[in-house]
């Protein structure tokens, strides 16, 4: 009997200090391209959303199903999940993750695969990347903490790095089920070139066009990759590297002094974060308005029923708001359509 065969007999209780003392989680959301063999046949399971969909996209057409760890709603990093997570990582046949020191649940699950010799095979999606050092706002007290040697972690945010993680998911699927190792790696390269090139050069287009150089940000410090690929300074409200941090007096003052220099209008803010610093910057300055962005790092409920990915995110949120913060276009014109304007302008807390 293999490791993995005894935890799924019950052996998972001596694995419940390895994790946060969270509530259960909802069911993880899978996707599998062969209802037929569903999780029957192998899987694989990862740490973060935007890996769990550039996963499915490359595991379309075989027998491998892929899930989304980080429930319905959450934000992927700063998460602790409980102990039967970590019992999935090991029961399943491979496990995608961010890397070392971005996950500090996900670090656990890897040791714990590692000294027991678990046969659950380990794809890291940073493998190879180039990461840029982090942005001067960086809260000091957080150095070495979700970082990489002083580095961002948040690459996948640029498309073209994000076509290197595809490229190790693929080439981890193909060493667990090497049979479908041409599918694998065809369907990323139909992923990199229809969608990830695609997506880059339409966000070049909307940062080129644009007459400002700075956006501020009523969220965490997720978004440098962005401004460092397309020549824009993405200027945080929140200095540290996770969703959950404070915001401090001095960064909404720091905050109200780069909209006051830079006659900024609109502002946009993380969807899984707190609203109340961009409601006190619409009051207090002279913000008219907040739109939605995301680091690619959770779904909504609505995003789930109507599959939406990491494509889909990029059009429907982060896109038409570059638009608005960079003044490219009024929020009349950048907006999808009505009802998004009439749910995003100002939106409350989810």
């Amino acid at each position: 009997m293999t490791r993995r065969d005894t935890l799924r007999a019950g052996g998972a209780a001596a694995l419940a200090g390895l994790a946060g003392c969270t509530a259960l989680p909802s069911a993880p959301r899978t996707a599998s391209s062969d209802s037929d063999n569903g999780s029957d046949g192998p899987v694989a399971v990862a740490s973060f959303f935007s890996f769990f969909d550039f996963g499915r996209q490359i595991a379309d057409g075989t027998p491998l199903t892929v899930e989304n760890l980080v429930p319905t709603g959450l934000h992927g990093h700063g998460w602790e999940p409980n102990a039967s997570i970590t019992q999935r990582i090991i029961e399943a046949d491979a496990f995608v993750h961010v890397g070392e020191d971005f996950q500090p649940w996900a670090d656990r699950a890897i040791q714990t695969i590692k000294s027991d010799d678990t046969d659950t095979a380990l794809i890291n999606v940073r493998e190879g990347i180039d990461l840029v050092d982090l942005a001067a706002t960086l809260d000091r007290e957080e150095e070495g903490v979700g970082t990489q040697r002083g580095q961002d972690p948040h690459f996948w945010l640029d498309p073209r790095r994000a076509k290197q993680s595809v490229d190790n998911i693929a080439d981890g699927f193909t060493e667990i089920v090497p049979e479908h190792a041409d599918t694998f790696r065809d369907n990323a390269e139909t992923y990199k070139a229809d969608v990830l090139d695609r997506i880059d050069a339409e966000y070049e287009a909307v940062f080129d066009r644009a007459e400002r150089d700075i956006v501020q940000l009523a969220a965490h410090n997720a978004f440098q990759y962005i401004g460092v690929r397309y020549g824009v300074q993405m200027q945080p409200l929140v200095t540290n590297l996770a969703a959950s941090g404070d915001v401090k007096p001095a960064d909404v003052r720091e905050a109200k002094e780069v909209i006051r220099e830079n006659d900024i209008r609109y502002i946009a803010n993380g969807i899984f974060e707190s609203q109340r610093p961009a409601q006190q910057l619409v009051r207090e300055t002279a913000v008219e308005a907040y739109f939605p962005v995301t680091p690619y790092a959770g779904v909504r409920e609505k995003w789930v029923a109507e599959n939406w990915g990491y494509e889909e995110i990029a059009y429907n949120i982060n896109m038409p708001t570059f638009e608005i913060v960079l003044g490219n276009k009024i929020p009349e014109d950048a907006a999808p359509s009505e009802s998004w304007l009439k749910q995003w302008r100002n939106f409350e807390p989810i």
